[in-house]
């Protein structure tokens, strides 16, 4: 079965191209299931409900987040309501959740988990041990299980995809909104990338107007984010997972520039 997973889809240029090519690319791809980052999709901080309903109506089956999922207070009564936004699981006591079970398009039954790294990052329970939990916890039945882990730094990346390699199906990072060209199979069977990139404009740094932030680097003063708007890209990654072993067969990035 083939599995997409999008970037960090950042503000409305971000949006506007996942609204134009995902159904390409799920048909093209043969995709069974379809998962994007959404956490800055809502003007590059956040998700609104209406946002996040906006995605899922575009056919996403899974949306995932990270740290700046509270940006947006009217998110909080969401997600409880909505199972299939999540927020990084170790996070202590906060609403919603940080894995699903669910069934693809295929009709194999497959879990979406999402961690956050504690790494300059917000602090959080430990995200190996919430792995460890989240996956004792789980349908041994479900063979198929992706990770999304946000987090910051390069090495607590790998250092997850290496602990959890073939105990899951895919670790693919998100957070630094640059895509890393190590995308590959791990020894035990787990497909690997340190961070998917971003989707949204990369005329930009990491998605702000560049000027703003240069301005803030000269002047070490603060100033206020706004969204870039040009040049919009979409990164993402296909995984192709034996649904009887839950191993990865492949695992391939995937771009579209949308200029």
């Amino acid at each position: 079965m083939n599995i997409l997973f999008i970037g960090d889809i950042f503000a409305s240029p971000g949006r506007a191209i996942v609204a134009d090519h995902l159904q390409d690319i799920v048909e093209t791809n043969h995709i069974d299931l379809a998962i994007a980052n959404v956490e800055n999709s809502a003007g590059g901080f956040g998700v609104t409900p209406a946002v996040a309903d906006e995605l899922l109506a575009l056919g996403l089956d899974v949306l995932t987040s990270g740290n700046h999922v509270w940006d947006k207070r009217d998110i909080y009564n969401y997600l409880a309501l909505q199972p299939r936004l999540l927020r990084p699981a170790n996070y202590p006591d906060a609403p919603g959740s940080g894995v699903i079970a669910l069934r693809a398009r295929n009709g194999v039954d497959c879990a979406v988990i999402n961690l956050q790294g504690r790494t300059y990052m917000p602090s959080t329970d430990c995200p190996f041990r919430m792995a460890d939990r989240i996956l004792a916890e789980l349908d041994p039945a479900v063979k198929v299980k992706f990770v999304d882990f946000h987090a910051e730094v390069t090495s607590e990346k790998i250092a997850m995809g290496c602990y959890l390699d073939g105990r899951v199906s895919a670790v693919v990072g998100t957070h630094t909104h640059v895509p890393t060209a190590d995308t590959r199979i791990l020894p035990g069977g787990t497909a690997y990338q340190t961070d998917c990139g971003m989707t949204g404009p990369y005329a930009s740094v990491i998605g702000v107007e560049a000027n703003i932030i240069i301005q803030r680097f000269l002047t070490a003063l603060p100033v206020r984010m706004e969204a870039a708007r040009q040049l919009p890209e979409l990164h993402a990654v296909i995984v192709d997972v034996d649904e009887t072993t839950g191993k990865a067969r492949s695992i391939r990035r995937h771009a579209i520039n949308g200029d």
